[in-house]
């Protein structure tokens, strides 16, 4: 009777009665529900959903997020992401308001490798929808110039190419979060770390771990202030982005911070775990929502 017992729990513990793709928690790591997500991100102005970008649970959760609010605002929604850059916005409209073709997207603006699996399916909803879709991002080659060169760079550009990003010059906080565990990082590599330093320009602490972290920060500043142009009152945006950029009431949360420190933001924080059902993250208030994935699920890239 003993062995049978035994057995019967040892078969209770290897086999669960259900494989949950998910779990969402709250920054405390208590339980919390998709509906209670759903209610929260419909009273926020801003809801920032913080993806891994090769993960189909997250993609898949974006679009169900997004039809849901797009029920529940009654069409005060408007949508955005880190995955358009700002000078591909006419192409994107082009497209969202059904005057172009998926073909003449794809050859008219820059997309993600991984577009058709991962993004198509938000951007058709917001088509069929019609739904404002904002590309939020700089442009790629200045980030890729202030990685160079540091931001002082931007200031030789163009009026025209100026309204492609964040206004200037550009406050970048370097022992926020996000950016010092960047510089840790490179400073592990053989890189100086300036985390200390704020600057508005790279007359300090200019050294490549320092630039590139001023790369970043051009990206979550220039997403921060198409989010605030884009918004209007009783409106929700919901924004996807990597969760480097939102994580932590950091990045891109910061740079709304220092624009309208009135907004209601709402920030979801997505993390692979071994044990979904026994969540554990590196520090605390990752977010106000954590999608725990487990590790093991399978990748779109």
């Amino acid at each position: 009777m003993r062995t049978v017992l035994l057995l019967l729990c040892l078969f209770a513990v290897a086999f669960r009665p259900d494989k949950p793709a998910y779990r969402l928690y709250g920054p405390d790591l208590k339980t919390k529900t998709y509906a209670k997500l759903v209610r929260q991100a419909t009273d926020a102005d801003v809801v920032l959903f913080g993806e891994l970008h090769n993960n189909p649970i997250c993609h898949w959760l974006e679009l169900q997020l997004t039809k849901d609010l797009q029920s529940a605002k009654n069409g005060a929604l408007v949508l955005g992401a880190e995955m358009f850059e700002a000078d591909n916005q006419t192409a994107l409209n082009d497209f969202v308001q059904g005057r172009t073709t998926s073909k003449e997207l794809a050859a008219q603006a820059r997309l993600w490798p991984n577009f058709d699996t991962d993004y198509s399916p938000i951007v058709n909803f917001a088509r069929e929808q019609k739904i404002p879709f904002i590309a939020t991002n700089v442009p790629r080659k200045y980030a890729t110039l202030v990685a160079r060169k540091g931001l002082a760079a931007l200031d030789t550009l163009p009026a025209e190419a100026k309204k492609q990003m964040a206004p200037l010059p550009l406050t970048v906080d370097l022992t926020l979060p996000g950016y010092k565990a960047m510089l840790d990082m490179m400073e592990s590599h053989g890189g100086s770390n300036p985390s200390t330093q704020t600057t508005t320009t790279d007359t300090k602490a200019s050294s490549p771990a320092a630039n590139f972290a001023r790369a970043q920060a051009i990206k979550d500043a220039t997403m921060a202030y198409f989010i605030v142009q884009n918004l209007k009152a009783g409106q929700t945006l919901l924004h996807v982005n990597g969760d480097y950029h939102s994580k932590n009431f950091d990045g891109i949360v910061w740079y709304l911070r220092q624009q309208r420190p009135d907004l209601k933001i709402v920030t979801l924080s997505s993390v692979e775990m071994a044990d979904i059902d026994k969540p554990t993250v590196e520090g605390t208030k990752l977010a106000d929502f954590i999608l725990a994935i487990p590790a093991d699920m399978t990748k779109t890239y």
